[in-house]
C-alpha cells in the first residue's frame, strides 16, 4: 500500500469521520472504499456510453430479433 497525502474541507473530514465510526472502519478504509466504488461507477458510466453510441451508429432493424419470440418466458405460462 502508497500513503497519499489529501487536502479536503474540515467538514468533509468531520462526515467521513462520523461514516467511518458507524461503519466501524477506519477513515482511509472508508475512503478506499469510496474510491473504488466511484471508480466502479464511472467504468460503468463509460461502458453505459459506449453501448448507447454503438446502438447509435448500428441500430436494430424491424423483425430482427423476432426469432427469439418464441424463446421468451414470461413465467405465467
Amino acid at each position: 500500500m502508497k500513503t497519499v497525502q489529501m487536502t479536503l474541507d474540515e467538514d468533509l473530514v468531520s462526515q467521513v469521520d462520523r461514516a467511518a465510526g458507524r461503519l466501524g472502519t477506519t477513515r482511509s478504509a472508508f475512503a478506499r472504499r469510496a474510491l473504488r466504488e466511484a471508480l466502479e461507477k464511472l467504468r460503468s458510466l463509460e461502458l453505459e456510453r459506449k453501448h448507447r453510441d454503438g446502438y447509435a451508429r448500428k441500430r436494430a432493424q424491424s423483425g430482427e430479433f423476432s426469432v427469439w419470440e418464441t424463446e421468451q418466458v414470461w413465467g405465467d405460462e
